[in-house]
C-alpha cells in the first residue's frame, strides 16, 4: 500500500472516530426522557426526535466501527499489532450485534407510540417492553460487553505502542465499560448518560487527534528525508 493512500485512510477514520464521539453525545442529549406509561410518552415514541436521536446513536457506533480501521492502520507496524487486530474484530462485531436493537428503539416503538396515540389506546404500550426485552435484548447485552472488550483491548494495545499518547485510550474503554448499566429511560438517568457519552467523546477525539499528529509527524520525516 502506497504511504498516500495509507495516510488518506487514517485522515478518514480519524475523522470518523471524531463524529462517532459526537454522536456519543448527541444521542442522550436529543432522545426523550420521560414516563413511558403515559400518552404523552407515548407521544415522544412518536416523535421525530425519538427516531433522530436513536438515528445518532446508530451512527456513533457505526462511526466508531470505521475509525478502528485507522488505529489499526496506525499501530500495525508495531509490537501492539495482534492487539489492535483483536480489537478492530472485537468492535465489528460488537457494532453489528448492538445495532439491530437500536433500530427496533428507533422505528418499532415509533410505529407503536403512534398507534397508542391515534387510538388513544394504552392497552398497546406494554408491547415497548416485549419488543425491549424479546431476543434483541441478547444481541444488545453481548454488543456492548463486546465493545467493552474491545476498547480494553484497544487501550492495552496503545498504552503498549509507544507511539500514541499512553494514556488516549483510557477514556473510550471507560466509557464504554459502564454504557451496560446506565443504558436505561429513567429520567434521572440522562446526566448521567451525557456524562458517558462526553466521556466516549473525549476519547474518540483524543485518540483521532494522536493519530493524526503522528502522521503528520512521520510525514514531515519522509519529505526532510525525501
Amino acid at each position: 500500500m502506497s504511504e498516500s493512500l495509507n495516510a488518506r485512510r487514517i485522515r478518514f477514520a480519524s475523522a470518523a472516530l471524531i463524529v462517532s464521539g459526537v454522536c456519543f453525545v448527541l444521542f442522550p442529549l436529543i432522545r426523550p426522557f420521560f414516563d413511558e406509561s403515559s400518552l404523552q410518552g407515548a407521544a415522544l415514541f412518536a416523535s421525530s426526535r425519538w427516531v433522530l436521536a436513536h438515528s445518532l446513536g446508530m451512527a456513533g457506533f457505526l462511526f466508531f466501527a470505521l475509525g478502528l480501521m485507522g488505529i489499526y492502520a496506525r499501530l500495525r507496524e508495531t509490537s501492539s499489532e495482534r492487539g489492535a487486530f483483536v480489537a478492530l474484530v472485537l468492535g465489528w462485531i460488537g457494532a453489528a450485534l448492538t445495532l439491530p436493537f437500536f433500530g427496533a428503539e428507533a422505528f418499532s416503538l415509533q410505529v407503536i407510540g403512534r398507534t397508542v396515540v391515534a387510538q388513544n389506546n394504552f392497552a398497546l404500550l406494554p408491547v415497548v417492553n416485549e419488543v425491549r426485552f424479546g431476543p434483541g435484548i441478547f444481541f444488545i447485552g453481548l454488543g456492548l460487553l463486546t465493545l467493552a472488550a474491545c476498547t480494553v483491548v484497544l487501550a492495552v494495545a496503545i498504552w503498549r505502542s509507544r507511539i500514541l499518547s499512553r494514556w488516549s485510550g483510557i477514556p473510550l474503554a471507560a466509557g464504554f465499560v459502564v454504557y451496560i448499566p446506565q443504558l436505561q429511560g429513567s429520567p434521572g438517568f440522562q446526566p448521567v448518560r451525557v456524562v458517558v457519552g462526553l466521556i466516549i467523546a473525549a476519547g474518540c477525539i483524543w485518540v483521532a487527534t494522536t493519530i493524526l499528529r503522528q502522521e503528520t509527524k512521520e510525514t514531515i520525516s519522509r519529505r526532510s528525508h525525501g
